[in-house]
């Protein structure tokens, strides 16, 4: 009996704690959709006048406490890999051959958002409109 109430108050904690990983990443993502349409700057890290890939990232991160590297190839040097399949919201896809030059934000059902160009700016994109290089990820 008392190993049941055990067990129930771990599983318990288990789904709170679940819970929790799920919803930072979810306020993550509802952050970084706000700046959808603003505008692409090379260099830029103004989440509202103008950020490139990279900073996009970084400056939606460090709303979080986050501190991440400045470009795409050292975003995805310090990040934790995974598999692609076990991208989830909030995780970083990175994009390039040979080497990593471009980097978006995973907002789930397949969609990533991402400073894009100066053409287009910040907007959503299909996650593999270019094959992904790699995934990583700066979240639990």
């Amino acid at each position: 009996e008392r190993a049941k109430k055990i067990a129930a108050m771990v599983e318990e904690s288990n789904r709170k704690v679940e819970q929790k990983r799920v919803a930072e990443r979810k306020s993550l993502v509802n952050f970084a959709l706000q700046f959808e349409g603003n505008p692409y700057v090379y260099g830029g890290t103004s989440l509202t006048n103008g950020a490139d890939c990279s900073g996009f990232v970084m400056s939606v991160f460090a709303n979080f406490g986050y501190s991440l590297p400045r470009v795409a190839a050292a975003q995805c040097d310090a990040s934790t890999k995974k598999d692609i399949s076990q991208l989830e919201p909030g995780d970083l896809v990175f994009y390039g051959s040979g080497y990593i030059d471009h980097v978006a934000l995973y907002i789930g059902d397949g969609k990533i958002i991402h400073a894009s160009n100066a053409a287009t700016g910040i907007k959503i994109s299909d996650y593999d409109y270019e094959k992904p290089a790699a995934v990583g990820t700066f979240m639990e």
